[in-house]
């Protein structure tokens, strides 16, 4: 399983950015694909999900900010990120369902 994340950067409060998680060594169209930060110091924690179906769920701090969605034929997921704060400064990842890996991640920095 290999996972490349992308499209971090810096960005002021209020603005937008649109992560990518490029996937290969799995089915892709049949697993759910979980996104997750991890800011500073602290612990990585899971940010929301994709179903197979399109299907999604959102940690309460980003619903309404954030959406998650995916291109089976690119076997990629996307989260786009709206609105965004400070505190959403962090590494973010994804993670296939079943499957003990991360990728290297990509920096969001959200500051004035």
């Amino acid at each position: 399983v290999q996972l490349v994340e992308s499209g971090g950067g810096f960005v002021q409060p209020g603005g937008s950015l649109r992560l990518s998680c490029t996937t290969s060594g799995f089915t892709f169209n049949y697993t759910t694909v979980s996104w997750y930060r991890q800011p500073p110091g602290k612990e990585r924690a899971w940010i929301g999900a994709i179903g197979r179906f399109g299907d999604t769920n959102y940690e309460e701090s980003v619903k309404g900010r954030f959406t998650i969605s995916r291109d089976n034929f690119k076997m990629t997921s996307y989260l786009q990120m709206n609105n965004l704060r400070p505190e959403d400064s962090a590494v973010y990842y994804c993670q296939p369902f079943g499957y003990d890996s991360w990728g290297p991640g990509t920096q969001v920095t959200v500051s004035s």
